[in-house]
């Protein structure tokens, strides 16, 4: 039960996005070489109505609520000004391989058709929102955190809006006003949005403007009407290489991809060429974080002309493996199945 409204001001690249009425997905292929964090002109857009345009100097983050002893108002310098902290982290579409229920599995699922492009990762800066709720005054009876967007009302059901719980919200969770060094763009939430690890992205509220704490527990139609029961992400992988790709036969590749998962860290990640008839342990690269993602590459060289089907599956230190086939979720939440991405090999 997802719609897909975003406004995007700018054309976007045909070779870097494919687009869904309006949000933006990432292709694969178009990582391939870039680092370890998503370029900013690469990272995916998912917006419930439509990208707003706030002016910083008249910006505040409002907190409020029976949960404070001291609740008030920051502005944009303020908040910059404050302790911050950098971390590097995905933030992923609950409904990130939501195409792959129907093309995969035959069992469709509504919702905007992602294929794996809906998560990107990148290097997040800004104020932890503990530090905030302290300076705030926390109350310990605090229960509940809801945290508002400044977006327009998404139909009947007001501003983008979502729980969560005190423990989370003073683990790990970021007041973030830049993304990859630079201040967040607005397609990103310009001035400031959460960004909450491991957990699916609608928590990570963009254009933040009010912050609620609550003696109780609190709900919205973002985890009750959407989003339903779902917070942490699965294990998931994908090839840094375009759909349906052609190959040259005889020749040798070096095949990469990255697995993901909100969970914990990747321990191992599988490759195979042959539609999962043999398996082989792919080499990791790259930086091996808890709540971003984890490089990998495999050598190959195809000996034969055909359509081949490449498959990696990954596990993580809780022992999550990804599963051949996943149980179908009526709005195509948490895809997590292996991924059957197919290729062509071709003479010359």
């Amino acid at each position: 039960m997802e719609q897909a409204l975003a406004t995007i001001v700018k054309p976007l690249p045909a070779h870097l996005f494919t687009v869904h009425d309006g949000s933006a997905e990432m292709r694969w292929e178009a990582m391939a070489g870039q680092g370890y964090h998503t370029p900013i002109d690469r990272f995916f857009v998912r917006n419930h109505t439509y990208t707003p345009s706030i002016d910083p100097t008249t910006w505040r983050l409002r907190l409020h609520g029976p949960g404070l002893r001291r609740p008030g108002e920051y502005d944009y310098d303020q908040l910059r000004a404050m302790p911050s902290r950098t971390i590097e982290a995905a933030i992923e579409c609950a409904g990130n391989g939501r195409r792959l229920y129907a093309t995969q599995q035959l069992n469709p699922a509504p919702g905007t058709q992602w294929g794996l492009g809906a998560i990107g990762v990148a290097r997040w800066r800004g104020v932890p929102l503990s530090y905030l709720l302290r300076h705030a005054g926390l109350r310990p009876d605090a229960v509940d955190v809801l945290p508002s967007g400044l977006d327009a009302p998404f139909e009947d059901h007001g501003h983008v809006r979502r729980p969560l719980p005190v423990d989370k919200a003073m683990h790990d969770v970021l007041v973030a006003y830049e993304m990859n060094d630079r201040p967040l763009p607005p397609d990103h939430g310009f001035p400031v949005r959460l960004v909450v690890p491991d957990w699916v992205g609608i928590a990570s509220i963009k254009w933040l403007g009010d912050i609620e704490v609550a003696t109780r527990g609190l709900t919205s139609p973002w985890n009750t009407v959407f989003y339903r029961d779902v917070t942490t992400q699965p294990v998931k992988s994908a090839f840094e290489l375009a759909w349906n790709a052609r190959l040259a036969v005889g020749r040798p590749y070096i095949l990469h991809g990255r697995s993901w998962s909100g969970r914990g860290r990747i321990v191992r990640v599988e490759v195979s060429v042959d539609g999962g008839l043999s398996w082989q342990w792919a080499a990791h690269h790259g930086p091996h974080l808890v709540s971003a993602w984890l490089p990998w590459h495999i050598g190959w060289t195809p000996r034969r002309p055909g359509a081949y089907e490449l498959m990696a599956k990954a596990t993580d230190e809780t022992g999550e493996t990804q599963p051949l086939t996943t149980p179908h979720h009526p709005f195509g939440y948490h895809f997590d199945a292996v991924v059957r991405h197919p290729v062509s090999v071709v003479h010359g």
